[in-house]
């Protein structure tokens, strides 16, 4: 077979793109909804809430960093860390060997508030977390999501799947529950300076 020759009939390829068009619409639709709710209460919309997630698991991201990783324009990505930065949840600097570059940095209080948003997670409200219990009651584990991931990195690459991993790695490793509630441990450091 010729490299100009397809492996597949674009019937196949339409019902794909398409399957998988509606199905991203219908999912992100549930999760925007349940998304908006669970943030209400900290007056933020969906863009900033995930530029401070970013921020926080970046730890100095550049504003490109946080539209290639959130998903969205450069200039969505600094006009809401600007209003993040008029609000004092975050704050904007320039790297002596970069300063072509706008950096931000969580300041304490965006910090305070991302971590306040993640201890009042609810799941039971969450459509996409109650729509896969049933298959965690049957296989024992949430779904991986592998085909799915191994798209999203066909199409973004490696980088945004590094950082995508990270932030579930540091949640998984540097949060405790406590009470039915998501919580920073304290590291030895912290512990000593409090």
């Amino acid at each position: 077979m010729g490299m100009t020759e397809k492996e597949y009939s674009m019937k196949e390829a339409m019902l794909f793109s398409q399957r998988i068009a509606q199905l991203s619409k219908a999912l992100w639709k549930s999760i925007e909804k349940d998304w908006q709710q669970w943030i209400k209460p900290y007056d933020l919309n969906i863009n900033e809430h995930h530029i401070l997630w970013i921020a926080y698991h970046l730890n100095g991201a550049s504003i490109s960093d946080v539209a290639k990783f959130g998903v969205m324009h450069v200039s969505t990505a600094f006009n809401f860390s600007k209003k993040l930065e008029e609000r004092g949840l975050l704050k904007f600097s320039k790297k002596e060997n970069d300063k072509r570059n706008t950096y931000i940095q969580l300041t304490k209080e965006g910090e305070d508030l991302l971590l306040k948003s993640m201890e009042t997670y609810h799941p039971d409200g969450n459509a996409a977390f109650t729509g896969a219990l049933p298959l965690r009651a049957l296989y024992g584990k949430f779904p991986d999501i592998i085909e799915i991931m191994a798209i999203i990195r066909n199409i973004y690459g490696d980088d945004f799947m590094e950082i995508f991993e990270r932030s579930f790695h540091n949640i998984e490793t540097k949060f405790i529950e406590e009470n039915g509630r998501l919580k920073k441990a304290e590291t030895t450091e912290e512990h000593e300076l409090a």
